[in-house]
């Protein structure tokens, strides 16, 4: 199948086209009005320095439901333990950089560049994009970001400093979005981290039809 060339329009071809490895279309920018047309359909930006906007749609799809949340009974005695402190949408923009620097020092690759920075920044001044931080002893230790749309919290990344900071927040954070009524927790692609908190794969067609219903 093509991969489909974006232009001004904010429209994006059917996901059902995407190739077999998800990719569907590439170019376009990064605008919040593209950003959110994108998410309400199922698809995300991924892509490296250097390269092209790629968006993706992938088959199948991870995706968490709040009420299958798996916490170990370790995670549970440290969030009991109130060792960090949980905190949501106040450091937004140092969450992603942290998601960004900590992949870099591990020598990993990473898709949030400088403009998916900007890009998600920009979400958040708008009210689309959330985050949760972990404190320890007042510096950040570990947190997460993604979008938020109707019942559907879209994750993007997280990161973690600390050992078991990002799992504390990830796991009081699903809990939160529970109780503001979130039912579907979009993971986009599979590992064995989330896998790990009850996130499990269902077939594209299932989350489109589910994701219409829960926006």
């Amino acid at each position: 199948m093509p991969v489909f060339l974006l232009n001004e329009s904010l429209k994006f071809p059917p996901p059902h086209l995407a190739e077999p490895d998800g990719l569907l279309a590439v170019g376009g920018d990064l605008s919040v009005p593209r950003l959110l047309s994108a998410y309400r359909q199922g698809i995300f930006p991924w892509y490296s320095q250097g390269e092209p906007i790629l968006w993706w749609c992938p088959d199948p799809r991870l995706v968490l439901y709040p009420e299958e949340l798996h916490v170990s009974r370790r995670l549970r005695r440290t969030i009991r333990q109130q060792r960090f402190k949980v905190t949501f949408n106040t450091a937004c923009e140092e969450v992603i950089r942290m998601c960004a620097r900590t992949r870099k020092e591990t020598g990993e690759d990473t898709w949030i560049t400088e403009e998916m920075i900007q890009a998600y920044t920009a979400l958040f001044r708008e009210g689309w994009c959330r985050s949760a931080e972990a404190w320890l002893d007042g510096r950040l230790a570990g947190g997460l970001y993604g979008v938020q749309i109707g019942q559907v919290f879209f994750g993007e990344s997280m990161f973690f400093s600390v050992k078991d900071a990002s799992k504390v927040a990830f796991a009081v954070s699903v809990s939160k979005l529970k109780g503001e009524g979130i039912r579907m927790i979009d993971c986009q692609v599979p590992t064995r981290h989330l896998a790990a908190f009850g996130a499990r794969l269902i077939p594209r067609e299932k989350f489109l039809k589910e994701l219409k219903g829960l926006l």
